[in-house]
C-alpha cells in the first residue's frame, strides 16, 4: 500500500511538472525519482542540527533542523552518505559511517523542512545543499532520515550535542523580575518582583488569576532559582493598583517541570483589545537563590546543596560534566536518554534554576572513573537524580565519550559589567581593566599589576566576561592602548581559580606595583574550549618497584637534577642510588589539545640525553610523611609530549622524532615508562615506614586545563627498606571528603611505623 501511495504521489507531482516545465527550462535539474527542479536552501548563518530518536548513541540518530523557529525533519528521498557526511561535521564529527531511511529512530514531528537533498559531501552547510526547498515536501514522518556519525570529534568543536528548550520563543522572548521596593533595586540577584514579558519595545505584565506555584516554579527555574518561596501579595496590591498595566497573559498553565515560560500552555489576550485581569492583579513571585547567590552569609549555612553530585569540567559557573558519588568514590553519568527534565533535577539540586541546556557526547570533557548510570528518567520534581529511575551500567553500555553534562540557568548577577578586555586581535584576548570606584564614589576604568598574575586569575577574568576557559594570563601587554587607561587599581591579586570574580579574590588593600607602566598589566587569552590532564592511577600502582642504581649510570640524571641533594655529596661514580620507580601515563580528557607554552624556537637542548625539553617542569613527585612534610622529591621535564596511543576512533597528531610537533590529542594519552631516566623518586635518605606518594602534572599551571583539582594523584605508600608496596592511589579529587580523611589517617600512618 505505501509503496502505491508513492507511486500516485509522484505520478501527481510529475504531471504538474509536465506542465510547469516549459518556463523552467533555464534552471538545471538533478535527477530524483521525483523530478523536481533542486536549488541550494536559503537559511540563517550556523543553521543548528540535533540528533534525536530513540533507541541510538550520541553519535547517531534522526537529523532535525532549526528553521523559523521550529524544529523539523529530512525526507530519507534521495537521501546519500555524502549528505550524512556535510550533517555529521555539522554536528561537530569528523565524517559519517551511514545513514538511515524510514524513520529508524522513530518518527518526527512538525515541519519536514528538506526534502531531495542532494550534497557532493564538501559542503560546509546541508542548506548549502540542492533540495526542494525549505518546508516544499511530498513525505510523511514515516520516511525521516537518521544519519550514524564516526565516533570522533573535530578538535575543539563547540556547537552540537546540546538539547535546548524546543519552545516558540516568540511567544515569550524574555522574562524578568522588576522589584518594586527600593532596597530591593540596588541589590543583585533580584529574587522578588513583578513578573514582566518582553512585548515589542516594553514589558507586559501577566493576570495573577488561577496563577498557580508550579507556574513561580518555571519562572524562578528560568531565571536560576532552585525553589520558590511565598510572597505576600498584600504588600504589592496597593502599589500595583495605582499602575498602569498592560495584560499580555491572561492564563499560564505549566505542569512545573517545564524549563521556559513559553513551554507551558498560554492564552494571551487578543491585541488591541483593552486587557483587564478582573478580581486579580500582576503576578508577583518571590524566588529562593541558591548558596552561591545568597547575600545573608547566616542563610547561606542552613541552606544546603546536594554532597553527592557535582559539575566538573565547565568554564563557567553552573555548568559541567555530571559527576555522583557512589560508595564514597566520584563517576559520571551516560547520555543515552539524556534530557532537559533530568538535567534540570541535577541544576536545582546544587543550587542553581532549571536547566537552559543538557549536553551529550562528552560535551564538557570525559570523567576517569567508573560510569555510574545510564538512561536517566526524572520527570522533573525529584529533589535528587538518585531518585530517577534510572540502568546500572555495564562495560558494554557506555563509555566516557559518552558522558553526560548540563548549562544550568543562573541568577544575572551583573559582573560582567565591572570588568572588560580591550587592544586585543578578537574579543577572547587584551588587556584587563576594571570598575573602580574613588573615595567620592566616582567609578572610572582601571588596569591590574601583571606581577602575581598567573593562569589562575586569567581563569577567573575569562569567566566573569563569559568568555570560557583561560588559554594564557599574560603578565606584560604590548596590546593596543584603545582605551586611555592608565592607571593601576589592583595589584596583588591571587585567586585560587574556582571564584566568580576578581573581586572575591585576594589582592592588596592599597595598590603596591613595582613596574606600573601600563605595558605591564594583567592580560588574557582565553577560549571556548580547553586540555584536562589526568594520571592513570590504577597503573602507577601496578608497575611501582625499587632499582639500587649505580652512580655510574647516573650522570645525565644528575645533570637534570633528578637525584636528591645528598647525591651531589656520594664517591662518584663509585655506589648506588635507591630509586621507586614506576610508570605514568597521562590522559587527555579534555576539549582541546594540550600544547607546551612555549613554542619550539626556545624549547632547550639537553645534550646528555640528546633531547629537547619542551616545559622545564611537567610532573612533581614527591613522598611526604604524616606531617605533610616531604622526606624525598622528583621531578619530570617533558622532553617528549607525544600521542602514545589513543582512543578507538581518534588519530594521534604529536609525535616527538624529528623534532615534530609536541602535545597531547584529546582522547590520547603519554606513557612515560618505569625504565626511563628521572622516571622516579630518590629514596636513598628515606627511612623505612608508611607515607603518601603524590604526583602533581602541570604543578606550576604553565599550561591552561579546564579543570586543575584532578591533576594530582595520591597513593599509600608502605616501604619496609627492601620492598615498597602502593595502595588507595587515586586522583586528588576522585574520592569523597570522608574518605580522603580516612585515607590520610589510616593505621601505622600517625606514627610512622610500618604496621
Amino acid at each position: 500500500m505505501m509503496e502505491k501511495s508513492r507511486h500516485t504521489r509522484q505520478l501527481a507531482v510529475s504531471l504538474l511538472f509536465g506542465l510547469w516545465f516549459p518556463c523552467c527550462l533555464s534552471q538545471t535539474t538533478a535527477p530524483s525519482r521525483a523530478s523536481v527542479a533542486l536549488t541550494p536552501s536559503a537559511a540563517p548563518q550556523q543553521l543548528k542540527v540535533r540528533l534525536a530518536g530513540y533507541p541510538r548513541k550520541h553519535n547517531e540518530g534522526r537529523i532535525e533542523l532549526f528553521y523559523k523557529g521550529e524544529w523539523g525533519t529530512i525526507c530519507d528521498d534521495d537521501f546519500s552518505i555524502a549528505n550524512a557526511n556535510v550533517l555529521c561535521r555539522q554536528l561537530g564529527f569528523v565524517s559519517a559511517t551511514g545513514w538511515t531511511h524510514s524513520a529508524k529512530y522513530g518518527n518526527g514531528q512538525g515541519k519536514i523542512w528538506l526534502d531531495n537533498v542532494l550534497c557532493n559531501g564538501g559542503e560546509k552547510s546541508i542548506d548549502l545543499c540542492k533540495s526542494r526547498g525549505w518546508g516544499n515536501s511530498d513525505c510523511t514522518h514515516d520516511e525521516d532520515a537518521g544519519v550514524v556519525c564516526k565516533d570522533e570529534r573535530i578538535p575543539g568543536f563547540v556547537d552540537s550535542n546540546i538539547i535546548d528548550a524546543q519552545v516558540d520563543e516568540k511567544k515569550v522572548e524574555e522574562v524578568r523580575l522588576r522589584p518594586v521596593v527600593g532596597t530591593a533595586r540596588r541589590k543583585l540577584p533580584i529574587t522578588e518582583g513583578v513578573v514582566e514579558v518582553k512585548h515589542k519595545d516594553g514589558w507586559a505584565q501577566i493576570c495573577d488569576v488561577g496563577w498557580t506555584v508550579k507556574n513561580t516554579r518555571v519562572v524562578c527555574g528560568m531565571l536560576g532559582f532552585p525553589h520558590e518561596r511565598k510572597v505576600n501579595k498584600n504588600f504589592y496590591k496597593l502599589y500595583l493598583e495605582r499602575q498602569k498595566n498592560l495584560y499580555l497573559l491572561r492564563s499560564v498553565a505549566c505542569l512545573g517541570s517545564e524549563v521556559h515560560l513559553a513551554a507551558c500552555p498560554l492564552e494571551f489576550n487578543r491585541p488591541n483589545a483593552t486587557a483587564t485581569c478582573a478580581g486579580g492583579m500582576p503576578v508577583v513571585v518571590s524566588c529562593m537563590p541558591g548558596p552561591l547567590f545568597m547575600q545573608n552569609s547566616s542563610l547561606k549555612k542552613k541552606v544546603k546543596v546536594s554532597s553527592n553530585v557535582r559539575l566538573k569540567g565547565g568554564a563557567r559557573l553552573g555548568e559541567g560534566r555530571v559527576e555522583v558519588l557512589k560508595d564514597n568514590e566520584w563517576g559520571t553519568v551516560c547520555d543515552d536518554r539524556w534530557s532537559l527534565l533530568s538535567a534540570s533535577v541535577v541544576c536545582r539540586e546544587l543550587g542553581f534554576g532549571s536547566a537552559k541546556e543538557a549536553l551529550t557526547g562528552a560535551r564538557m570533557g570525559q570523567g576517569m572513573g567508573p560510569i555510574y548510570m545510564n538512561e536517566v528518567k526524572c520527570v522533573g520534581n525529584e529533589k535528587s537524580i538518585w531518585n530517577c529511575p534510572f540502568k546500572n551500567i555495564t562495560a558494554e553500555d557506555c563509555q566516557h565519550m559518552e558522558d553526560a553534562a548540563v548549562r544550568c540557568n543562573i541568577p544575572y548577577m551583573g559582573l560582567e559589567n565591572s570588568i572588560r578586555i580591550t587592544g586585543g586581535r578578537s574579543r577572547f584576548e587584551g588587556r584587563v581593566e576594571v570598575l573602580s570606584s574613588d573615595a567620592n564614589g566616582t567609578e572610572s576604568w582601571g588596569l591590574i599589576c601583571g606581577e602575581t598574575w598567573t593562569t589562575r586569575e586569567a581563569m577567573v577574568a575569562c569567566r566573569q566576561l563569559g568568555l570560557g576557559y583561560a588559554n594564557q594570563g599574560l603578565q606584560e601587554t604590548w596590546y593596543w592602548d584603545s582605551s586611555n587607561v592608565t592607571e593601576m587599581v589592583m595589584s596583588g591579586v591571587k585567586c585560587t581559580g574556582s571564584e566568580m570574580a576578581l573581586s572575591q579574590c585576594q589582592h592588596h588593600k592599597t595598590v603596591n606595583c613595582q613596574k606600573a607602566a601600563a605595558k605591564f598589566s594583567a592580560g588574557v587569552i582565553c577560549s571556548e574550549t580547553a586540555s584536562d590532564l589526568v594520571l592513570n592511577a590504577s597503573l602507577v600502582e601496578q608497575t611501582v618497584y625499587i632499582e639500587d642504581r649505580p652512580l655510574h649510570m647516573l650522570y645525565c640524571a644528575a645533570e637534570e637534577d633528578c637525584l636528591s641533594k645528598s647525591a651531589a655529596k656520594a664517591n662518584w661514580p663509585y655506589g648506588h642510588r635507591r630509586l621507586l620507580r614506576f610508570s605514568s601515563q597521562i590522559h587527555n580528557i579534555g576539549r582541546a589539545d594540550f600544547k607546551p607554552k612555549a613554542g619550539r624556537h626556545s624549547w632547550v637542548w639537553h645534550a646528555c640525553h640528546g633531547h629537547y625539553h619542551s616545559m622545564d617542569v611537567f610532573t612533581h613527585y614527591d613522598l611526604l610523611n604524616a606531617n605533610g612534610s616531604k622526606v624525598a622529591e622528583g621531578h619530570k621535564a617533558s622532553f617528549c609530549l607525544e600521542d602514545t596511543e589513543c582512543q578507538e576512533g581518534v588519530s594521534k597528531r604529536y609525535e616527538c622524532a624529528n623534532f615534530g610537533d609536541q602535545g597531547i590529542t584529546v582522547g590520547c594519552w603519554d606513557l612515560y615508562r618505569h625504565d626511563i631516566d628521572c622516571q622516579w623518586l630518590d629514596i636513598t635518605d628515606v627511612k623505612p615506614g608508611n607515607y603518601i606518594m603524590q604526583v602533581v602534572i602541570n604543578p606550576n599551571y604553565e599550561v591552561a586545563e579546564s579543570d586543575f583539582t584532578n591533576n594530582g594523584m595520591k597513593c599509600n605508600c608502605k616501604y619496609d627498606g627492601h620492598r615498597i608496596w602502593l595502595h588507595n592511589c587515586h586522583i586528588g579529587d576522585a574520592f569523597s571528603e570522608e574518605a580522603e580523611k580516612r585515607f590520610e589517617k589510616y593505621p601505622g600512618q600517625i606514627n610512622n611505623r610500618i604496621s
